[in-house]
């Protein structure tokens, strides 16, 4: 390896007349292409995606899904679970409702230390987007017709005490650090948005973009910030 990367080094940087005739060599075959005829490979582009896309969806039916069904507490109907396996760690005990679409990039947790095993419900016709976490420290329930985002964090415990000494020896968070998460129905948590313990965001509530929410939000308002403050009431006319 060591060997290699002085080789590497050595062309790259010598004057030699040989290693700067190699080094060229070496740069127009690493960006060398092939005859352009693009007729020829869009058709192999589109046979390329088709066969990618059938593939996929094999998996999904016939692997992805029915493995992630077996980790449930609940049969939904209509679970589209799309892009691979959503990540489950530790003890938890998970409820989907029918209708939900569920980004293989998600990541669900159950607390270590919980002393019951932790519950997750997930209701009808909910949007859980990629790069997602969930992490369950008693309960987090997250209502019908839902909007979760990517990037958003549901964080029901923090994984790590406060003492600094007791987080470097790997202990677990205090007891009074945890608790539960509840999404109403119709909530809509945009891109980013940071949901901490022991808070409820009411029904069609929308957080804007990397919100961190540490406080209950009422049902009906635009909230956005860090913290998540309500910005304005939603009108009728928003919800046509």
């Amino acid at each position: 390896m060591s060997n290699s990367i002085s080789l590497k080094h050595w062309l790259k940087s010598s004057d030699n007349y040989l290693a700067v005739h190699l080094f060229r060599i070496a740069k127009s075959l690493r960006y060398f292409n092939g005859p352009s005829i693009p007729w020829f490979y869009k058709v192999i582009f589109y046979c390329h995606n088709s066969l990618k896309l059938f593939c996929s969806e094999l998996l999904r039916m016939f692997y992805y899904t029915p493995l992630f069904k077996s980790q449930l507490k609940s049969e939904p109907k209509n679970l589209l679970i799309y892009d691979g396996l959503p990540l489950i760690l530790g003890k938890l005990d998970i409820e989907v409702g029918e209708n939900s679409r569920i980004s293989a990039a998600t990541t669900f947790a159950g607390r270590g230390a919980a002393k019951t095993t932790p519950l997750l419900q997930i209701g009808e016709n909910v949007d859980i987007g990629w790069q997602t976490g969930i992490s369950v420290g008693n309960k987090i329930i997250i209502g019908n017709n839902v909007r979760i985002a990517g990037r958003s964090t549901l964080s029901g415990y923090p994984g790590h005490p406060l003492n600094a000494k007791r987080r470097a020896s790997g202990e677990p968070e205090d007891d009074e650090q945890v608790g539960n998460i509840i999404l109403e129905d119709d909530v809509w948590l945009a891109t980013g948005v940071n949901v901490m313990a022991n808070v409820r965001i009411g029904k069609g509530t929308i957080v804007a973009c990397g919100s961190v929410v540490t406080k209950d939000l009422p049902a009906n308002v635009l909230a956005g910030g860090v913290p998540a403050k309500v910005i304005r009431y939603l009108t009728e006319n928003d919800n046509d």
